[in-house]
């Protein structure tokens, strides 16, 4: 449990520096807008929507219906249907967990469970768990800190969000790099990019990711046979040196 935890803690090392910041510009927002601590510590416990939650922060002070934020909710983070079903089968199989994990898949916990290489002495279900458990609590760390500090501190939080943009780009070296192939991102890009110059930064987003889920399904095959043939020249390599080094 303890190597688990400590391996969880490792690779949620970069979402950690994200949402600390961007959970005390939360806060900050929160405690502008006339809420104390505690409701941003609920709100994280409870809500934890990232982006979403900077929105409520507007639709509270301005006191908007429930329907409203309802649409509002299912509008911004509608693109978590797409990615939350390549783990559907994964997290069914969790158990009591399972609930869990689907309300706690935020796009950078997405993008580590994505990434990260469990070891083989290790239990993947825990590891996933403690990632996802180890992020939200860094973001109810951050909103709550945030909170505090506008309360008993002035402070500008101007620029402060680009945290999230440094996040962003980070994760995405480090899947780049350990990818086995670039079809996935490089389609992810080009159908970003197109979209947002056909349609605006308002709404390219939801008909970037439908394209981009067309593109995979029908590469489907191409792509795991890339995969599957790196995986091969991998364990042919790594078998080789391993017969190097007890020759030596």
């Amino acid at each position: 449990m303890r190597k688990t935890l400590e391996f969880a803690i490792k690779q949620t090392i970069p979402v950690f520096c994200g949402y600390i910041f961007l959970g005390i510009a939360f806060g900050l927002l929160l405690q502008k807008a006339g809420y104390s601590f505690l409701w941003a510590f609920l709100i994280s416990l409870l809500v934890y929507a990232g982006s979403m939650q900077f929105v409520l922060v507007g639709l509270l002070a301005g006191g908007a219906s429930l329907p409203t934020v309802g649409i509002m909710t299912l509008m911004i983070n509608s693109r978590h249907i797409f990615y939350g079903l390549s783990f559907i089968e994964k997290f069914k199989r969790m158990g009591r967990k399972y609930l869990y994990m689907i309300f706690s898949l935020t796009d950078e916990t997405y993008s580590v469970l994505c990434s990260v290489k469990v070891p083989n002495e290790m239990d993947e279900k825990r590891v996933f768990f403690m990632i996802s458990l180890l992020d939200q609590i860094y973001w109810i760390m951050g909103s709550v800190i945030g909170a505090l500090i506008g309360e008993k501190i002035p402070f500008n939080s101007k620029g402060i969000d680009f945290a999230m943009t440094a996040l962003f780009i980070v994760i995405f070296i480090e899947q780049w790099k350990d990818s086995k192939t670039h079809i996935p991102a490089l389609s992810g890009i080009v159908s970003s990019i197109l979209f947002l110059i056909i349609m605006g930064p308002d709404s390219f987003l939801m008909p970037a990711l439908i394209t981009v889920v067309l593109i995979l399904l029908m590469g489907k095959r191409k792509i795991v046979k890339k995969i599957d043939y790196d995986k091969k020249l991998s364990e042919k390599s790594e078998l080789y040196e391993s017969r190097q080094e007890e020759m030596i």
